[in-house]
């Protein structure tokens, strides 16, 4: 009689490095989590982060991929450099929060970033003809500084997605909202500072969130990275040195353009901005 074989178990690693944006990187991080979720062999996941945070609605999509994991098995978040802003609200969504002792967390808060370019284009003997069905229809238009009534509007925008940062935290840390508002500032703690306020549960390392998921997913403490798969043609030009510089600026430049809302600490924008896919 063959004996039937019998697939490995142990603990999923996935990581989130860098700046968090809001395309195609991000969908295939989510799958890949939702992938984690559904695959037996994987007892408990760890999510490895070292991220300044990044767009908002990439931070988002993120954290309810892994509230959905952390549904059906242990999940641990382990911060390893830097868990700021977007990367922290992601590790809110993990059943305990590991943190190295001088890592940078927090930076809980989210920012508007809308450039302005009246003064450029006028340099430049550049102007506008806005034809608009709306008051706001043109709000975010980089080529005019925003009304008083715009301002409003944008203060409102962010005050709804701060609450929302400030409930999940809340949610799950346990922790009053009006506490969380205190550490809301958009400050960074080390890890030992942010162990002391109760924004992670443990200090340690790797090793050390590795032996916890294991404890919480009653397996052995074998790590099974799961990574993006890059695809070919990403991996070819990436060798031959990318695209040509015309073309790498045109798409560097559009979300700068564009603007947006942002989970992250802001000593990292320009890299987020740049470094969306």
């Amino acid at each position: 009689m063959p004996i039937p074989f019998r697939r490995r178990s142990g603990v999923g690693v996935v990581e989130i490095f860098g700046a968090i944006g809001g395309g195609a990187k991000v969908q295939e991080q989510s799958r890949i989590l939702d992938s984690l979720r559904r695959d037996k062999r994987f007892k408990a996941v760890i999510v490895e982060i070292d991220s300044p945070g990044g767009t908002a609605s990439g931070s988002e999509l993120l954290y309810n991929s892994l509230v959905r994991v952390a549904q059906e098995k242990p999940v641990v978040a382990y911060i390893r450099g830097t868990g700021a802003s977007g990367a922290y609200y992601i590790s809110c969504a993990a059943n305990k929060i590991v943190a190295l002792p001088s890592s940078l967390v927090g930076s809980i808060g989210v920012i508007y970033l809308r450039p302005v370019l009246q003064q450029l284009l006028q340099k430049l003997g550049v102007s506008f003809s806005v034809y608009k069905s709306g008051e706001f229809k043109d709000m975010t238009g980089f080529w005019r500084s925003p009304t008083s009534r715009e301002e409003d509007k944008f203060a409102g925008l962010i005050d709804e997605i701060y609450g929302n940062f400030i409930h999940s935290v809340a949610t799950s840390r346990r922790m009053d909202e009006e506490k969380v508002r205190e550490y809301a500032t958009g400050e960074v703690f080390t890890g030992r500072g942010a162990h002391e306020r109760g924004l992670v549960d443990e200090l340690g390392d790797f090793d050390h969130a590795l032996d916890l998921a294991s404890e919480l997913g009653r397996t052995r403490p074998r790590p099974m990275w799961i990574r993006r798969r890059r695809p070919f043609m990403e991996r070819f030009m990436g060798r031959i040195g990318g695209p040509g510089a015309a073309e790498g600026f045109a798409s560097q430049l559009e979300p700068v353009l564009k603007g947006g809302l942002y989970y992250m600490d802001s000593s990292h924008l320009l890299e987020g901005l740049l470094g969306e896919d």
